[in-house]
């Protein structure tokens, strides 16, 4: 006997009075659960078939999968192209769905008063955010306890499954309704929980005079319920990808010859390429409530659209043998210092029976605090389950509305739903409310990567134990960046000689850290930035050392490149000198009314100065002494202003208001002395580039002390700017005493 017919009660199986009903179980292998006989699976089904609700645009509604069953070698098989093309054919001829049925499956834990009543829906085809696939099956289980009054006792918990068993699913326990509706997204048929008196719209948080759908407890890192929901029920753009096969559409392959176009998702929800979009799509259409389902014998039926009919799960195993169709693949792009890597992720779909859920229900409950109320109050003889999660939270990056001019950079939650991989996992998962949440997850060491419409791609490596929350990003925050705003920083550490990149940190002046974590890449390491920010990046090697660099992206740059990567006191000192010199001459700028944009802000990356070809990369590979160039202007600037001998050049003004002389003088010493304790640290004097570092730290000290005495009297965006960066350079020059040679 194979374990489907001993799960599904085939011909062998011993039965066993379990109380309500004969259950079978199998002779060689005993799941938790056992099968009551027909007659109560049917009561219990009936009892609590749920409504189903769909959105506007949906084209695959659940139906039979026998009816495009096929012989193939001794099996019956039903084929992905048979299925697709065939259901697409009888819509269209009748205008109706083509056999609307849901499919019961019906458990009972031994020894208990708990059953399980699962309902599965079949759908020919699968369209998502960055996927599709043949033969979807999606599952709503309700949780019966047997010992309430009445024949069919009363609902104990609710449980929707969402994209992926990664993924936490839609729960609701202790719930007052005694029937559930199932609210499916658009063409992934993610099926979301209605319990509340919105039956057809999903609502994750309670309001003033309902409760909410879903109670599963919460994620600490967003304060949200740990449920997927339905992002396009909750206000989030969700765009749905366009099937390929063989690298045409899908509708004009041979073997559909009935699909066109239209048979697909239209065209308003659909993207052709996540990359091929210069910024995130936030025009996409919010879900509208479309076609109503009930069961054919419930008491809905006459208000529905349409009734589906009942048919248990065992007649599916004992017709069918499998569901093929092509293993299909997606690409992920993967950040890297050249051309972005590919990453494939692969999406497929078979028959329940072999899942675990199946014969073991709780094994689906993704909410630690119901799975273990259900153990408490039934006696089960069962564990936790996953108690893991690598959790984040998505955000874009946009110009910061209080940094002068495009220096500096905030976060917004992100305006479209995402997708998730981990380089250990066979499928993707997608974002919701903004938030990667993974459960289930291997321990060891991980590769994660979030793409999204409209973005650039973001990855970094993790550790997770296995056991507890791993928050990546950085402080939870995954940050990205609009494809048409994005510069891709690059590190080469590929020199034998050179530091490796163990990991690194970049921070913006004023919207703070935007990537902390061990780069995806090797030694060759490619992160993207916003273009508007001013950053700090910090580079770890496998030793411990840090080296830091400075990266101010000109308007039109595409990358920026630190071509050799170093550590040590030496190369803290000129990062140091950097900043201050980019602070002096962006502070001069703003003294004088000019556009930040027209400066040529050297920094610590090969294009700062330097010819760049229309495609971003930049002519030669050295990094530019850009500190030396800055301090040697930086020095005649401000000579020629406190001395007065340049005042053709300079508005009277700013002598006369020597609140700005006050400030950047001072600025300007700290240039010349962390100069001088680079050179000194370069030699191995490390006595010598502390003494300059502590003049340089003085000299920041004293230009802090003019501007907060100054008051409002220096231009507004000269304060918010001169100020972030003052405070940056305190942090590094006293990190920069305490870093070894």
């Amino acid at each position: 006997m194979t374990r489907r017919q001993a799960l599904l009660g085939g011909v062998g199986a011993s039965v066993a009075a379990l109380g309500a009903g004969a259950f079978v179980t199998s002779a060689d292998e005993r799941p938790p659960t056992g099968q009551p006989d027909a007659a109560d699976a049917r009561r219990l089904a009936e009892a609590y078939a749920p409504d189903l609700y769909f959105g506007v645009g949906e084209r695959w509604y659940p139906t039979d999968p026998r009816r495009y069953a096929s012989e193939r070698g001794g099996e019956t098989v039903v084929d992905g192209f048979d299925a697709l093309d065939g259901y697409t054919a009888e819509f269209e001829a009748t205008g109706e769905p083509p056999a609307p049925t849901v499919f019961y499956n019906v458990r009972r834990y031994r020894g208990t008063e708990l059953a399980v009543v699962q309902f599965w829906f079949y759908s020919v085809f699968d369209q998502f955010t960055s996927n599709f696939h043949w033969h979807d099956w999606e599952l709503l289980q309700v949780f019966v306890d047997l010992s309430a009054d009445g024949e069919v006792g009363a609902p104990a918990l609710f449980v929707a499954s969402a994209h992926s068993r990664s993924v936490p699913n839609n729960e609701f326990i202790n719930p007052e309704t005694d029937r559930a509706s199932v609210i499916s997204e658009v063409g992934s048929h993610s099926s979301a929980l209605g319990v509340n008196r919105t039956r057809d719209a999903f609502e994750r948080l309670p309001g003033a005079a309902d409760i909410a759908d879903v109670n599963n407890g919460l994620l600490d890192l967003v304060d949200l319920p740990a449920a997927y929901g339905l992002p396009r029920d909750e206000g989030f753009a969700l765009p749905f990808a366009l099937p390929e096969l063989d690298g045409a559409p899908m509708y004009d392959h041979p073997r559909l010859p009935n699909v066109d176009r239209e048979d697909l998702l239209p065209d308003e929800l659909t993207v052709r390429s996540f990359a091929g979009l210069p910024s995130p799509p936030v025009d996409l259409p919010a879900r509208e409530p479309g076609r109503q389902f009930a069961f054919e014998g419930g008491d809905g039926a006459g208000d529905a659209d349409h009734t589906y009919a009942l048919a248990p799960m065992a007649d599916v195993a004992a017709d069918l043998d499998d569901t093929t169709g092509p293993r299909l693949s997606f690409e992920f792009s993967v950040p890297s210092f050249a051309e972005d890597a590919i990453a494939s992720h692969i999406t497929a779909s078979s028959l329940p029976f072999d899942q675990p859920r199946f014969s073991d229900p709780l094994a689906d409950v993704t909410d630690l605090d119901h799975r273990r109320a259900m153990v408490d109050r039934f006696g089960l003889d069962a564990g936790d389950g996953p108690t893991d999660l690598v959790v984040a939270a998505v955000r874009e990056a946009r110009p910061a509305a209080d940094a002068p001019e495009g220096n500096g950079i905030e976060t917004r939650e992100s305006r479209a739903e995402g997708v998730a991989l981990l380089e250990s996992e066979p499928t993707a998962v997608p974002t919701f409310n903004g938030v990667v949440a993974l459960r289930g997850v291997a321990a060891g060491e991980h590769r994660l990567t979030v793409n999204a419409a409209g973005v650039a791609p973001y990855a970094q490596r993790l550790d997770h134990d296995g056991a507890g929350t791993t928050t990546a990003g950085a402080d939870g925050d995954v940050v990205v960046s609009a494809n048409e705003d994005a510069v891709k920083l690059r590190f080469d550490a590929s020199d034998p000689e050179a530091p490796s990149v163990a990991s690194l940190a970049v921070t913006d002046d004023f919207g703070g850290t935007v990537y902390d974590g061990r780069p995806a890449d090797g030694d060759r390491v490619g992160v993207y930035v916003h273009r508007a920010g001013a950053y700090t990046a910090e580079v770890t090697d496998g030793e411990g050392r840090t080296g830091t660099y400075r990266v101010n992206p000109a308007p039109d740059q595409t990358t920026a490149t630190v071509a050799n990567v170093e550590t040590g006191k030496a190369a803290a000192a000129r990062f140091l000198a950097t900043l201050l010199a980019e602070t002096f001459e962006q502070g001069l700028a703003l003294a004088l009314g000019v556009d930040l944009d027209a400066l040529q802000l050297p920094d610590d990356t090969a294009e700062s100065g330097r010819e760049r070809d229309g495609e971003g990369e930049v002519d030669g590979t050295d990094t530019a002494d850009g500190d030396d160039q800055a301090v040697d202007g930086a020095r005649t600037t401000v000579d020629d202003l406190v001395d007065g001998a340049a005042a053709g050049r300079f508005p009277a003004r700013l002598k006369e208001e020597g609140v700005y002389v006050r400030t950047l003088g001072p600025v300007a010493d700290a240039v010349e002395a962390a100069r001088t304790a680079r050179e000194a640290a370069a030699t191995g004097d490390a006595a010598a580039a502390n003494d300059a570092l502590r003049g340089a730290l003085a000299d920041v000290a004293s230009a802090r002390e003019a501007l907060a005495a100054a008051g409002s009297q220096p231009r507004a965006a000269f304060r918010t700017l001169v100020s972030a960066r003052l405070s940056t350079a305190r942090t590094r020059a006293e990190a920069a005493i305490d870093t070894e040679l």
